[in-house]
């Protein structure tokens, strides 16, 4: 019997937050992508690789593992549903890596679970391949991130707006516990389970935290400050997550979900991607507030654990949101300094970012490509854009930077401000071939992609931002 080393808290610490399922199994099933560095990394026995598409869709259960539906409730688009879950995955088991840290193992679009709400449980293939382009995209541009250890073709067909190859990927997570898992604890007045869930969150995500005066309220901040670098990150980087409703908010601060996603080509801070965000409610600009906005949610599960006293607990929840917001701006504030290639600190930091992000909405400036541009302007001693409102900004911009040298300056920009993204049209571009069974394309995408900060020869369409005339992009839930 293959043995994977699985460990299941989960499964033993939160009974009532699960369902048992065992996953649908294919009939041919077929390795599309392995992840050699991470199954390094995870220091998984050799047979992971050797029989990767029979694990990973499903149709080889390893002995130890025990496989479980999550349960969780979640506002999704601000309106809460009681009841969410796992409706096409399944948690395998935990692993525990060479550094002892534990991992997630967890198949999605492996079948139908008891919370699949009318769903077929499946996923197609280029969704499943958008995660794991994404997600290690994400991984190399060091946000973090849940990862992708292999997808597998299933050889089924899943039926969408059309017929589709179908897929189920392994998805690599530190845990996925949500905001959303303790929303189904509170909103069932399960005080016993809430107690459960913040001491398991904290052993998972903090074990120093445990001992305190109130685990609860250490709970609370540390996900605040995990979540305020997760999204300054995002912001940092034209990232549209798209679909941040708190069943997808992690206690553990990584990135969870590669549905309708996208990055920002011409800057703009209302872009919204997602096809049923009608309302823009999670538009780029607004990631910060709906985060926030999710903490409050999260704040208010823990109430009767933070203090007896409801209002001492709501005012030190809002404490928390307060420090969150703070935490923040000054992450945010460091991340565009850091883009801008300066050093220290100075009382007009604020106005100078904030100019140069109006300047280029006002002439739909590539986000991305923008940053690169400064950079190599500072080595060639010439302007990167040659107008009028740029050259005021420019003469504020290196008046900062003062002495330092351009060149030294333009070093620290390349090594925050990545040359290659995962582009919008390109990302379709590699998915379509893909489904059509050419890989080739996928392959020479992720190659880039892994080394997002080094000029690299042949790959300069890589950097290159979608036509004037692509039209507005539109991403899915997909999976």
């Amino acid at each position: 019997m293959v043995q994977l080393g699985f460990d299941n808290t989960y499964a033993r610490a939160l009974a009532g937050l699960y369902e048992p399922v065992q996953p649908a199994g294919f009939r041919a099933p077929e390795l599309l992508t392995f992840n050699s560095a991470l199954f390094v990394a995870l220091g998984l026995p050799a047979v992971v690789e050797a029989r990767a598409a029979e694990i990973f869709s499903g149709n080889l259960v390893p002995g130890d593992a025990q496989p479980l539906a999550m349960a969780y409730a979640g506002h999704q688009f601000g309106g809460f549903s009681p009841l969410l879950g796992d409706g096409r995955a399944l948690l395998l088991g935990e692993v525990v890596d060479p550094r002892g840290e534990r991992w997630d193992i967890h198949l999605k679009g492996s079948g139908r679970t008891v919370f699949s709400r009318g769903g077929d449980g499946l996923a197609p293939m280029g969704p499943v391949l958008r995660e794991y382009l994404v997600s290690e995209a994400m991984y190399h541009l060091g946000v973090p991130t849940t990862r992708v250890l292999a997808t597998v073709k299933t050889g089924e067909t899943v039926y969408r707006d059309r017929p589709l190859p179908g897929a189920v990927l392994a998805r690599v997570a530190r845990s996925h516990l949500r905001v959303g898992t303790f929303e189904l604890c509170a909103s069932r007045g399960d005080v016993d389970g809430l107690r459960r869930l913040v001491a398991y969150a904290l052993e998972r995500h903090g074990p120093a935290l445990a001992d305190g005066d109130n685990p609860a309220m250490a709970l609370l901040d540390a996900v605040a400050e995990r979540q305020s670098r997760l999204v300054a990150a995002w912001m940092s980087l034209g990232f549209v997550h798209g679909v941040m409703n708190t069943d997808n908010f992690t206690i553990s601060g990584e990135t969870l979900d590669y549905g309708p996603c996208a990055f920002i080509d011409r800057y703009d801070p209302d872009a919204v991607f997602s096809s049923i965000d009608h309302g823009g409610r999670y538009a780029y600009s607004n990631q910060p507030g709906i985060a926030q906005w999710n903490l409050a949610r999260f704040a208010e599960t823990l109430l009767a654990l933070i203090d007896d006293d409801t209002d001492r607990a709501i005012e030190r929840a809002q404490g928390a949101l307060e420090r969150f917001a703070a935490t923040y701006r000054e992450r945010r504030l460091a991340r565009l300094r850091d883009k801008l290639g300066l050093t220290g600190e100075a009382q007009g930091d604020p106005s100078l970012t904030d100019d140069l992000l109006a300047y280029m909405r006002a002439t739909r400036r590539d986000f991305t490509g923008t940053f690169r541009a400064l950079a190599e302007s500072l080595r060639a001693g010439t302007p990167a854009f040659d107008d009028a409102d740029f050259r005021a900004w420019e003469a504020r911009w290196k008046a900062r930077l003062g002495a330092d040298d351009p060149r030294d300056a333009a070093a620290r920009m390349d090594r925050v401000n990545p040359l290659y993204i995962p582009r919008n049209h390109q990302v379709e571009r590699v998915l379509a071939a893909a489904v059509e069974g050419d890989m080739a394309p996928f392959r020479e995408m992720m190659a880039v992609l892994e080394h997002p900060f080094d000029a690299q020869e042949g790959a300069e369409a890589y950097a290159e931002p979608a036509p004037d005339d692509a039209g507005r992009y539109v991403t899915f839930c997909g999976t």
